[in-house]
């Protein structure tokens, strides 16, 4: 499980700040069966979470019906320079987090 992420390395006071995350995972449903005929167990990605300055700006709950490889976007208010988290978690208990520093001024 991996992720490309894409926050903006500066940005000024106040400015609205893009973030992109795609995250490489295959998303087994636990609906497929496999080549023996029985159930693949169910694994997908069921949280994502962004902080900011150790306070979350973007969190989404994940479900069956959601693709592999799932991609998202959303804005934070650029405030100070500090650390943007991207943690996200999946069904077999795999926790991955990436950051980056957002410098502001």
């Amino acid at each position: 499980m991996s992720a490309l992420v894409n926050i903006p390395e500066t940005a000024a006071p106040g400015e609205i700040v893009d973030i992109k995350v795609l995250l490489q995972h295959p998303m087994e449903t636990g609906f497929r069966t496999g080549p023996d005929g029985k159930l693949v167990p169910r694994n997908i990605i069921h949280s994502l979470r962004c902080l900011y300055l150790s306070e979350e700006v973007f969190a989404a709950e994940l479900f069956p019906a959601v693709t592999a490889n799932p991609f998202f976007a959303f804005t934070l208010v650029a405030e100070t320079t500090g650390e943007v988290e991207i943690l996200w978690a999946d069904d077999a208990g795999e926790e991955q987090r990436q950051s980056q520093t957002l410098t502001v001024g």
